[in-house]
Protein backbone atom coordinates (compact mmCIF):
# COMPACT_ATOMS: atom_id res chain seq x y z
CA UNK A 1 0.00 0.00 0.00
CA UNK A 2 1.90 3.40 -0.79
CA UNK A 3 -0.07 6.83 0.31
CA UNK A 4 1.32 10.15 -1.83
CA UNK A 5 0.42 13.81 -0.67
CA UNK A 6 -0.29 16.46 -3.02
CA UNK A 7 0.03 19.65 -2.35
CA UNK A 8 -2.75 21.89 -3.33
CA UNK A 9 -0.76 23.71 -6.40
CA UNK A 10 -2.16 20.94 -7.95
CA UNK A 11 -6.07 21.85 -8.75
CA UNK A 12 -8.49 20.64 -11.02
CA UNK A 13 -10.83 22.56 -13.31
CA UNK A 14 -14.53 22.53 -10.66
CA UNK A 15 -11.92 23.10 -7.67
CA UNK A 16 -11.24 26.92 -9.31
CA UNK A 17 -12.56 28.40 -6.29
CA UNK A 18 -12.22 26.18 -3.34
CA UNK A 19 -8.33 24.75 -2.45
CA UNK A 20 -8.02 21.19 -1.43
CA UNK A 21 -5.19 19.13 -0.87
CA UNK A 22 -5.56 15.59 -1.70
CA UNK A 23 -3.82 12.11 -0.12
CA UNK A 24 -3.67 9.24 -3.15
CA UNK A 25 -3.92 6.06 -2.01
CA UNK A 26 -2.54 2.94 -4.08
CA UNK A 27 -3.41 -0.76 -3.21
CA UNK A 28 -2.05 -3.97 -4.81
CA UNK A 29 -3.41 -6.51 -5.68
CA UNK A 30 -1.59 -8.52 -3.20
CA UNK A 31 -2.64 -6.20 -0.21
CA UNK A 32 -5.03 -7.21 1.91
CA UNK A 33 -9.19 -5.21 1.44
CA UNK A 34 -9.80 -4.87 4.80
CA UNK A 35 -6.45 -3.49 5.60
CA UNK A 36 -6.95 -0.76 3.12
CA UNK A 37 -10.52 0.59 3.87
CA UNK A 38 -9.69 0.23 7.78
CA UNK A 39 -6.85 2.79 6.62
CA UNK A 40 -9.57 4.72 4.51
CA UNK A 41 -11.69 5.20 8.00
CA UNK A 42 -9.08 6.31 9.92
CA UNK A 43 -8.30 8.89 7.50
CA UNK A 44 -11.87 10.01 7.30
CA UNK A 45 -12.35 9.76 10.66
CA UNK A 46 -9.58 11.59 11.97
CA UNK A 47 -7.76 13.23 9.37
CA UNK A 48 -11.50 14.65 7.85
CA UNK A 49 -10.59 13.62 4.53
CA UNK A 50 -13.30 12.71 2.24
CA UNK A 51 -13.38 10.01 -0.66
CA UNK A 52 -13.29 11.93 -4.27
CA UNK A 53 -12.90 9.24 -6.26
CA UNK A 54 -12.10 5.35 -6.57
CA UNK A 55 -10.83 3.40 -9.33
CA UNK A 56 -10.46 -0.46 -9.57
CA UNK A 57 -8.29 -1.31 -12.70
CA UNK A 58 -7.50 -4.08 -14.70
CA UNK A 59 -5.19 -6.91 -12.93
CA UNK A 60 -7.13 -5.89 -9.30
CA UNK A 61 -5.06 -2.68 -8.23
CA UNK A 62 -7.06 -0.41 -7.25
CA UNK A 63 -6.64 3.63 -5.87
CA UNK A 64 -8.79 5.97 -4.00
CA UNK A 65 -8.52 9.86 -3.84
CA UNK A 66 -9.16 11.83 -0.91
CA UNK A 67 -8.99 15.56 -0.20
CA UNK A 68 -10.10 17.70 2.30
CA UNK A 69 -10.51 21.57 2.32
CA UNK A 70 -7.07 23.68 3.06
CA UNK A 71 -8.02 25.76 6.11
CA UNK A 72 -6.79 29.14 6.12
CA UNK A 73 -6.72 30.99 9.01
CA UNK A 74 -6.84 34.90 9.52
CA UNK A 75 -5.32 36.76 12.18
CA UNK A 76 -7.06 38.74 15.25
CA UNK A 77 -4.32 40.78 16.04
Amino acid sequence: MKEQFLTSSVRRERDFLKQYEYLVLTVSPVDSLPEARRRLVEHSEYGKWELERSVLYMGGARRFWLRRRVMQVQRTV
